[in-house]
Formats: C-alpha cells, structure tokens, sequence
C-alpha cells in the first residue's frame, strides 16, 4: 500500500509538472506569435504602403508567417529554455535560428495569393520585419528575466537595518568572471558578512577598471598599493578572498598572497572549489617545486632494471602494506613487468579499494587480487598465502611514524616485529621462493621504538636467510634500507607544503637535525633491482641493502629551499620555528649499524650491509615475550625487550659466535638473552 501511494503521489507530481509546463509553453508561444504578428504587419504598413490591411491576402501572410516561425522555434527547443537564464549567448543563437525560420516562412507567403503584388517590395519588407522582430524578442526575453531578478531580489531583499559600509570590506582575487560571480551571488544574500570593495585580478589588465560596479585594483601582486588605496578612501578591507581551485593562481603565487595578507593584518579566505577536479587541472604542486635537484641539491638516482623482469614476469607476486605510499609505487611497478597474479595486502579497507581500481584501470589484463588482511592475524595471512601460493612476497607494512609508535609501543611492536614474523613464517610455510623486507634508516643504530621495532623485524629476516646457508633451495630473505621518502605520507615535505600555503611559520624540530632523503621512485627502484640481482646471482645470505643517497639534508636548509621555490624571503616572509625533537626522535639518522660492515655492491648507487646474525632460537624467543607483553598490554615491557635486544652486538658473546650457522632443525633449548 505504501508502493502504491508514493507511486500516485509521483504520478499526480508529474501530471501537475505537464500541465504547468503546457500552460508555460501556450503562453510563451502566444506572446511571440503577437509579436511576430505585429512586426511583420508594421513592416507592411511602413515599407508596403499597402493600407494593411487592405485585403484577406495580407492577413492570410502574417498568419502563415508567424505560425511557420512557432513551428521553426518549437521543433529547435526554443521553448524548452527557461527565460530566466536568458543571456548573450542565447540571444546569439535565438538570432541565428531566426534566419532559416524567416526564410522558411516567406517561401510560404509567397504561395498567399493577395500577396503577389508586392513582391517587388518583399526584400525591404523582410529586412525591416527581422529587425523589428528581433528588437521585439530579444525585448521581451531581456524584460522578462530583468523583471523575475527584480521580483526575486526584492523577495530577499536585505533588512533596512543592514548597511553595506557597516560590513566588513573585502577583496576579491581572482579571474573576472569568477569575482562577476561572487559579486552577483552576494546580491542575493539576505544577511551579508562582508561586501566587495575591489577586485584584484590574477595578472595586470589596464583595460578592466569595473566588474559590475566593483573597482578593479590591479592584479594580486598589487595587494599592498590595493589596500592603500582603500583606506585613504576610508574602506580599508580586513578580508580577502582568493579563488583557489588552482587555475588561475599557481602554489607559489598563493603563498606570496598569503604572506602579504598576513604582513598586512588581512585575514585570508581561500574558496576551493571542484572545477579544476571536474576539469582535471592539478591542483598540487608541480613537479618544478618538488624536485630533488632543488630539495637535496643533488640529481635523481635512475637505477637499471634488467634483471627485474627475468625475476618477476609470470610468477604470482605477493605485496603487504599494498595501499601505502611505498607499497602502492610498488605495485605500480611490479604490474609494469606483468606478472601473473599481484595479490595486494592490505588493512584499510579505502587504500586498498584506490590501489585496486588504480591498476585495473591501468592494466585491465593483469590479474590483481585484493586481500583485506591484517598482517597481525596469522590464521588471516595463512588462508591468504594459502589461496595464491606466492613465489616473491614484499613486505611494506609497518607503522612508521616515530611519535605514534613511541607512545604506543604495543602496537608498533604488534604490526613491525610480529606481523613481520608472521608474514616470514608463512613464506617458509608455503615455500616462496623470497620475501623482501622493506627497513628504515631509523632501524640503525634506534633510540625510539619505531627504528627499534623495524630493526628486530631485519634481524629477525637475517636469521631465516641465515638459515638456508646449507640448503639452496631455502627461502631467501632480503631487507633494504633507505632514509624518508619524499611527499609519502606524514613525511616533512607535504607538512612544509600546507605550512605554506596557510601562511604560517615552517616548524622543524631542531636546527641541526639531519636526514637522508629519496624519491619514492628511487625506493620502490632499489627495492626491485637489488632483491632481483640477489636472487639472479645468488647473493651472500645475511645482506643488507642500502641506497647511497648522498649527504644528510639538514631539515633547516630544505624548510629555506622551499621558501624560496615559493618565491618568499626566509625569516622575512616566512618564519621557520624550531618546536623541538620529538619522542623517539634522533638528531642523525644513520645507514649502517655499528655492528655491519659497509661493502660496495654490483649494483650501481647501492652499498650492502653485512654482520653477523642473532641464532633464529634466541631471537625468536625473545620475540614469544614481546608476543606476551603485547598480550598483556605490557607497554613497559615491551619496550625494555625491544631496546635491549636491538643493542646487543650481532654475534656477541651473549648469543655465541656461530662460523658456520644452520638452525633450521635445532633444538636448542638454551634460555635467551635475558632481556
């Protein structure tokens, strides 16, 4: 019963809308049908001297005349547009249809008998009638919006309470059609918050001195002279508003708008709205303002990549942490050298959706199957590595952001110490032929728990390589270490970026903090390159990878880097604050660890990093108690067995120095080092 109401009540809606609309199009072809009429009848009566009218003839002509043009009108669509919106262009195509509709409708006046006579006189009476028509047309279209615009605005006409030059004066920056826009929208405001004292453009044009009543005051750069201005006219502004959608005003200019309007005590408003998404305008920086040569002073690595596609093409490919910035450049690569199946591993359920639509669209041919898994649930990444069986597992899952993980031990050792041992468990499980583990420079030499965690998960991926010293067909385990990634997510680069754009002060934590930077690109590189050459060589077990990424940047330096990629002054227009070294944070970061030794590779840009491992039994007992801390919610514990398990010397007295290791099948029952 309640289907059957809603249908009625839509279907008495819809019978309701026909009416009105036939009722609207009657009218409308009346009023033309009139002033066809008349028009054509004063041109008769102008042009013709016929006395009209004079005969049946002429009265048959105008009838024919103005029902031939409805028809034209009609059959264009003419009346299926709303008069409101009636404007410069319609008025145009209105004038250009109405060429063919007169020419059509002669050809039938030509057959009216009465008419006959006065064909001599049928150009000039033509002539005259089109002018008249379109004056009378295009008249009433005009008077017709101009009246509903009247009846509308005085409908929501401002209270008399409301005085304009009681409201907070504002500036308009951006093109003229869209401050013509914002003018014309805030008419139509019952209660203002501001009004429009000028108008600045996004380049100089000496022509535009209005925009509907509005002073233009030059182009954004003038904001300075603009403001001026209006203050000795005693109308100082304390408000701009930029139009933001990136088309008109590039990142650099919206940060030199930003920092004058601050040095000026102007509030600024920025108005983002989606026509650049809709018309596919980028609306970031650009690539000039995010280069490494201009951001670390030194060129891009290109590393090459032949050995990639013998190791990758055909064979099923397995990726945690798929919908990450590492993870999903990863991917993006990998499905370049078509394997046979890519299997993405990921927790968040949007990532993984993004990633996953991101190559189908891309590779439509290429099997991608998305797994929702939680690397931290084993029996969930068993059933996963259960149901493709994969030949080469990377992983990049982890949590990486140093606060975060310091003040949540717990779960930083949960996700980078035992879902790495989980992941790795389930390759020698089911017989991958590798597992690439994605590590940190934090991992070095770690004073937070962050690169503490990372740093168990590359011992731990140490061990189980070490393990098949004996056996060539054991799984091969691999970790490559490289520094921050650029523009990845939560890094330094995109917070500087948005600390510019808002007009606020660049905050580092230190003036002499140091890190090691790279490209995603470069990392996911390394990452293919030197695991793929590993295993096409059959490389020494136990290997560490390292990209060469040159010197440490001083965080300082690159916040000065990007001021001035902005075009702004350091200290002058921007200041850069320091706030200090946060929980877990080190001054210098580190690639190789007290206890590796530094060796040249074959690959060229990329050390290895070699020690002696921690024996699987210690270690993986010592990762059953981090299990257990994290059980209990141990958070004290947790971080004591982390700490003191990273800083034992690989190969110590405490563990023992094994030559020749092979604990695959032991059974030693020692206790492990008493953390």
């Amino acid at each position: 019963m309640r289907k059957f109401g809603s249908s009625g009540a839509r279907s008495r809606t819809s019978s309701q809308f026909s009416l009105r609309r036939t009722f609207r199009n009657t009218v409308l072809m009346t009023i033309d049908f009139l002033v066809l009429s008349i028009t054509l009848a004063l041109a008769f009566e102008l042009i013709g001297k016929t006395g009209f009218p004079r005969s049946d003839g002429h009265l048959g002509a105008i009838l024919s005349f103005a029902l031939v043009v409805i028809g034209v009108f009609y059959t264009a669509g003419i009346y299926r547009r709303s008069w409101r919106y009636f404007s410069f262009s319609h008025a145009i195509q209105l004038a250009m249809l109405t060429l063919p509709a007169f020419a059509l409708a002669w050809v039938a006046i030509m057959i009216v008998p009465g008419v006959r006579a006065e064909r001599g006189q049928l150009v000039e009476i033509a002539l005259a009638q089109w002018l008249f028509a379109m004056t009378a047309l295009f008249f009433v279209r005009g008077a017709r919006r101009a009246l509903r615009e009247k009846l509308t605005y005085t409908a929501k006409a401002r209270p008399a309470h409301i005085d304009s030059k009681n409201l907070r004066g504002a500036l308009l920056v951006g093109s003229p059609d869209w401050a013509l826009s914002i003018i014309e929208m805030l008419k139509h405001e019952a209660m203002p918050s501001f009004s429009v004292t000028g108008v600045l453009l996004p380049s100089d044009n000496d022509t535009l001195q209005q925009i509907a009543s509005v002073p233009v005051l030059g182009s954004h750069d003038d904001l300075a002279h603009a403001v001026e201005t209006l203050e000795l006219q005693g109308r100082r502004p304390a408000l701009v508003i930029a139009c933001d959608d990136g088309t008109d005003l590039s990142n650099r200019e919206m940060a030199r708008l930003t920092s004058r309007a601050r040095n000026l005590g102007l509030e600024l408003s920025r108005i983002r709205d989606g026509w650049s998404h809709i018309l596919q305008r980028n609306h970031g920086a650009s690539p000039d303002e995010l280069s490494v040569k201009d951001l670390l002073g030194r060129s891009e690595f290109t590393l090459e990549g032949e050995q990639i596609t013998s190791q990758i093409t055909g064979k099923c490919v397995l990726v945690t942490g798929a919908g990450g910035t590492i993870g999903g450049e990863l991917c993006w690569q990998l499905a370049s050298f078509r394997p046979s199946r890519l299997v993405l591993v990921e927790h968040s359920e949007y990532h993984l959706y993004a990633i996953e639509m991101k190559l189908r669209e891309q590779y439509p041919d290429l099997d991608v199957q998305p797994e929702l898994c939680n690397i931290r649930e084993r029996d969930e990444v068993r059933r996963v590595f259960e149901r493709h069986r994969p030949v080469i597992v990377y992983h990049a899952a982890a949590l990486k952001h140093v606060p975060i993980v310091e003040a949540s031990p717990c779960a930083g050792v949960h996700t980078n110490i035992l879902g790495t041992r989980i992941v790795a468990d389930a390759v020698c499980e089911y017989s991958a032929k590798a597992m690439v583990q994605v590590s940190t420079d934090k991992a070095v030499n770690p004073v937070g728990m962050m690169g503490a965690t990372k740093r168990v998960g590359e011992l731990y991926s140490q061990a189980l390589d070490m393990c098949g010293v004996d056996d060539p067909e054991a799984p091969r385990f691999m970790t490559v270490r490289f520094g921050n990634v650029l523009g990845s997510s939560g890094s330094i680069v995109p917070l500087f970026h948005r600390q510019l754009r808002e007009g606020r002060a660049l905050t580092v934590t230190h003036p002499d903090i140091e890190r090691f930077f790279m490209t995603v690109r470069e990392a996911v590189q390394l990452i293919l390159q030197s695991s793929s050459a590993a295993l096409s060589q059959n490389s020494q077990r136990g290997t560490i990878f390292v990209l060469d990424m040159g010197k440490a940047v001083r965080i300082v330096d690159l916040a000065y880097r990007m001021i001035r990629l902005y075009g702004l002054q350091p200290e002058i227009d921007v200041p850069v604050e320091f706030v200090g070294l946060r929980p877990g944070e080190k001054l210098y970061e580190e690639l190789f660890d007290i206890c590796e030794e530094q060796l040249p590779s074959g690959i060229k840009g990329i050390f290895e990093a070699q020690s002696k491992p921690i024996p699987l039994p210690f270690i993986s007992r010592s990762i059953d108690r981090l299990a257990r801390a994290v059980e209990l919610g141990d958070h004290t514990e947790a971080r004591r067995i982390t700490h003191t398990l990273v800083k034992v010397p690989s190969g110590s007295a405490g563990f023992g120095v094994v030559e020749n290791p092979s604990w695959t099948n032991s059974q030693d029952t020692d206790e492990p080092v008493k953390v």
